[in-house]
């Protein structure tokens, strides 16, 4: 009897040896746990999307925070590329580039209610918009870029920053309007904190349609989610018609009807 439990104890360990053996390792038959360095468990966050709060409704936030990095950096180049315009010095520069890289994300953050906001327990946001912003400065300096350069990033920058924001919403369950709204918030304030940081009236009081791309944008992108389009192509759809509707108010001067001054 002690025999046959020795064998079945024994057996029972080698399975669960077997069954975890992605965490563990075997000597001679005897579970050695294999403990994960702080570096794997971080990169094992940013793959899964974990790094990406409240949003587990969503099968795709790696997708989300790859591009939630990527808008980071567009806007700090954009701020970078507006600030350099004002001959500010390297701290200056960095500095209005990073709160415009996460300015939209804080006030959207805020409204919502989640609290710290996003970039306090990520803090790599804020080393991308850093470099961008550094590697900007210095490229800037070799290479000759177009005074008005930055309205091409900056059209990008307002699409991915109106995706995410909407998502973002959408993962909390507000209604459908209150995640539009998001999604412009997300995408406009950070380049409202530029400009005013940079003595600029906001280029969203004085330029061609620009907040209205952002809206139809992240309807179209509850829409499609809503009729059951793939997430990542609801993305892609919805980053598309904000760029071309941007670019083209840029290219033909498109905008919505202002007041006119009495003579």
């Amino acid at each position: 009897m002690d025999a046959q439990a020795g064998c079945l104890s024994r057996a029972q360990c080698i399975a669960k040896t077997n069954s975890n053996s992605s965490k563990m390792g075997r000597i001679q038959g005897i579970p050695i746990i294999h403990k994960r360095t702080k570096a794997e468990r971080y990169l094992t966050r940013i793959m899964r999307g974990r790094l990406m709060p409240n949003s587990a409704p969503f099968q795709t936030m790696s997708l989300i925070y790859i591009l939630d990095l990527c808008a980071v950096g567009v806007c700090a180049i954009t701020a970078t590329l507006e600030a350099q315009r004002r001959e500010l010095d390297l701290f200056g520069v960095a500095t209005i580039a990073v709160i415009a890289g996460i300015g939209g994300g804080t006030v959207r953050d805020i409204l919502l209610g989640r609290l710290p906001v996003y970039w306090i327990h990520d803090p790599i946001y804020v080393v991308v918009g850093i470099a961008a912003a550094m590697l900007t400065f210095y490229l800037e300096k070799k290479i000759r870029i177009p005074k008005n350069f930055f309205l091409l990033p900056d059209a990008v920058g307002l699409a991915l920053f109106t995706v995410i924001g909407t998502s973002v919403a959408m993962s909390l369950q507000v209604h459908w309007f209150i995640a539009a709204l998001m999604g412009v918030i997300t995408g406009v304030f950070g380049g409202v904190i530029r400009d005013i940081l940079c003595n600029e009236v906001p280029l969203i009081f004085r330029t061609d349609i620009y907040a209205t791309a952002a809206l139809v944008g992240a309807l179209l992108f509850i829409a499609l989610d809503h009729f059951g389009m793939a997430h990542n192509l609801a993305l892609i759809a919805a980053m598309l018609v904000i760029v071309i509707i941007r670019l083209a108010a840029i290219r033909w001067h498109i905008h919505l009807p202002r007041f006119r001054a009495y003579p």
